[in-house]
């Protein structure tokens, strides 16, 4: 008996042994494989076969969408893991597809001259490795593109039932105008444990040549949702400030899209809050720059619909906790002339579209 239970204890110090050892090994995976893209990275500029769209014309009305599409997971019936919801994957690639088409062919319908797009996984674990923007694409035929991978993640290994995995993931922009340049620029994160949740964060900057000499600069961004932390949303809210006012200081106008992470209607004075929704220091804009909803009355700006739900549980009007995280920051050479957070009931994900139309000023 006693050969037996020293047996029987050797066995189970072995495969304890082998769980640490395994255990090791992953954690020194997802720390010496952690990086950083470069900073300042130059982008593609996919032209159109017909690339002789005119300029963009200063003193005529133009529009603009952002929509963060969530890697084509968030159906109303679907909750997230990291917001305390229950699934790690999308339910299946038909459903991928069919969210990222439905949300494409959405925004279509609005017939936006320039398109910001959130959350587009090109091959990730999550999403069956569809390359959703390829999927996109063939809703924005003949328009210029840009693609900023905003991160390449390690495998995480979690929930274990169903790990969230390898993701690679970024923003798309779209433009029914020539696009000369365009640039990928790394948005400051944690330092911390928590990086290895959120990973890399960044905004691309497309320059859109103007018909009175100057340039459009469209930015598209999708700030920290995980261990953003007051110095890491000081310090993103720094970088993307410092770049638009370089740009206004230059003469050009300034259009900054997409979700923000966080509550844009929150009074900044504000008791409670959520903690992964702060409201935007709005005085931090200065006198050059406003958010375009910002330039509605004050009843109409109120009675926007949320452009966001929290993924804890499926989607259900009135119980299900929304805010509004997705919009437009405008510098003031630019007259915002309407605004709308667009209603879905949160069909293709669990942000909704946000729409505008816009005049260059002369």
């Amino acid at each position: 008996m006693k050969k037996k239970l020293k047996r029987i204890g050797k066995i189970f110090l072995c495969l304890l042994s082998a769980v640490f050892a395994v255990v090791v090994v992953y954690v020194l995976y997802l720390f010496l494989s952690y990086h950083r893209i470069a900073d300042a990275q130059e982008l593609t500029v996919r032209a159109p076969e017909d690339a002789s769209a005119p300029l963009i014309a200063a003193g005529e009305v133009c529009s603009a969408m952002t929509y963060n599409v969530g890697f084509g997971a968030y159906t109303p019936e679907y909750s997230f893991f990291m917001d305390g919801g229950k699934y790690s994957w999308a339910f299946s690639r038909e459903s991928v597809e069919n969210t990222i088409t439905g949300a494409a062919q959405l925004t279509k319908q609005y017939d936006p001259d320039l398109m910001l797009f959130q959350e587009v996984d090109l091959d990730a674990t999550r999403s069956y490795h569809v390359d959703q923007y390829e999927l996109i694409n063939q809703s924005y035929e003949g328009f210029y593109s840009v693609f900023a991978v905003n991160y390449d993640s390690a495998f995480l290994f979690y929930p274990f039932h169903q790990p969230h995995g390898k993701n690679k993931s970024g923003l798309a922009m779209y433009s029914r105008y020539p696009v000369s340049t365009a640039l990928r620029r790394s948005l400051p994160v944690s330092d911390s444990l928590s990086k290895i949740l959120d990973l890399d964060r960044c905004y691309s900057i497309s320059r859109i040549p103007v018909s009175n000499g100057k340039e459009l600069v469209l930015i598209n961004i999708h700030m920290s949702a995980y261990g953003n932390g007051d110095e890491v949303r000081e310090g993103q809210i720094s970088t993307l400030l410092a770049d638009m006012e370089k740009e206004y200081a230059a003469g050009n106008y300034v259009i900054c899209g997409g979700d923000f992470n966080h509550d844009l209607k929150a009074e900044e004075s504000a008791e409670e809050v959520a903690s992964w929704a702060y409201p935007f220091p709005r005085q931090r804009l200065g006198e050059s720059f406003r958010f375009c909803m910002d330039t509605l009355p004050e009843e109409e700006k109120d009675a926007l619909w949320n452009s966001s739900r929290n993924a804890d549980i499926p989607y259900v009007e009135g119980v299900t906790y929304t805010l509004t995280l997705d919009g437009f920051i405008v510098s003031d050479n630019v007259e915002c002339v309407r605004y709308e957070n667009v209603k879905t009931g949160y069909r293709y994900a669990d942000h909704e579209p946000v729409y505008m139309e816009f005049i260059l000023k002369e």
